[in-house]
């Protein structure tokens, strides 16, 4: 089982996911802290709510004496919109979800609706998320897992979105369930990163 940091800049839905995976027994890990840059972020309340220890980190520094406080294996970036580094022992993971299949559609500057949005403006008939270890480029690190969406022609940014979602609330735990079963190196060697 993995111990978890999450950090997250809003609402904390994957949180929900994380943590309704932990109650049901799916997802093989367990949640040791919640960090958000944002002060106050609803994803805070929901942690503290499920009785989380739950941190606000104005930056990288802030966050990683946080989480020097934990034991944790790995670092999941649960809607956290900016760059991260992390701390030397945990340089290689960190694991991200990204709303699109790697390699499109992503890298500094697609995150959220942009992502639906480009989607959309080039007609695409498939989208999906992809989970990938975070290193420090956007959106570069050993994938692990990607889930693919169909799409519709008269599908509105926000049906893709939705769509998506419901693709990352399987793929994300279904992701952190194989980083556990077959270690973090795996895909790191896999990726020859």
């Amino acid at each position: 089982m993995l111990k978890m940091a999450v950090l997250l800049s809003g609402s904390g839905r994957t949180l929900d996911n994380f943590h309704e995976r932990i109650e049901e027994g799916s997802l093989s890990a367990s949640i040791e802290v919640v960090i958000s840059n944002v002060q106050d972020a609803l994803g805070l309340t929901k942690a503290e709510n499920y009785g989380y220890p739950a941190y606000y980190g104005v930056n990288n520094e802030a966050i990683n004496q946080i989480i020097a406080n934990f034991d944790v294996d790995i670092i999941c970036l649960a809607g956290y919109l900016k760059l991260y580094t992390p701390p030397a022992r945990l340089q290689r993971a960190v694991l991200n979800i990204h709303p699109s299949l790697i390699p499109a559609f992503c890298g500094d500057g697609f995150y959220g609706s942009r992502v639906h949005r480009a989607v959309k403006a080039k007609g695409c008939t498939v989208s999906g998320c992809t989970v990938h270890f975070a290193n420090e480029v956007y959106d570069e690190g050993p994938i692990i897992l990607q889930k693919s969406v169909a799409l519709d022609y008269d599908d509105e940014p926000s049906d893709i979105a939705s769509r998506v979602f419901d693709a990352e609330c399987e793929a994300f735990p279904e992701a952190i369930n194989r980083v556990d079963e077959l270690g973090i190196d795996f895909f790191w060697k896999r990726s020859g990163k």
